[in-house]
């Protein structure tokens, strides 16, 4: 499945947290990847990302916890 993610809302979004949730739920992204992602999300721009079938739930649970805004791309 792929996720568009779209923003953060958080007041004081923790970086470390939303980098360690994008390397655990996707399937292609590695621990710096995650970070340039985290900092890409965090400036305002929309962030693309795959998620295992098997692990959509529990993502998609994890970024609501962090307040990230996403849509379902497929």
């Amino acid at each position: 499945m792929k996720l568009n993610l779209l923003s953060c809302d958080a007041q004081r979004p923790d970086r470390r947290a939303i980098a360690k949730c994008m390397a655990e739920i996707s399937s292609n992204i590695g621990g710096s990847l995650a970070n340039e992602l985290t900092e890409i999300l965090l400036e305002g721009d929309a962030v693309d990302i795959e998620v295992d079938d098997k692990n959509t739930a529990s993502a998609l649970r994890s970024l609501r916890k962090l307040n990230i805004d996403y849509e379902i791309l497929e």
